[in-house]
């Protein structure tokens, strides 16, 4: 699903213009982003987490020739963690 692919279908479902939906969900990425980039935890309520997290600076090795020895710098990542309801519709269990 994109982002087009959501917008049409709430527009639909709501009676809303296709620009207003779209405005809205693109502000709140906007804000979903902005959270992030100063290390702020975003959570939604039965749906998940996101939240940024630090990867450590590590040892990496071309395949072809191991002998290569690369330092990987450390570097921020987003991780998500899928809330309760989310994990359970989309497992089964």
């Amino acid at each position: 699903m994109t982002k087009r692919d959501l917008v049409m279908r709430i527009a639909e479902e709501t009676g809303l213009i296709q620009q207003d939906v779209y405005a809205v969900i693109q502000k709140s990425l906007d804000y979903i982003v902005e959270a992030l980039e100063n290390d702020d935890t975003v959570e939604f309520r039965n749906f998940g987490v996101f939240e940024v997290r630090e990867r450590k600076q590590r040892i990496g090795r071309n395949p072809n020739k191991p002998e290569n020895v690369v330092t990987i710098p450390s570097r921020k990542v987003v991780k998500f963690k899928p809330g309760k309801i989310m994990r359970e519709r989309i497992t089964g269990q």
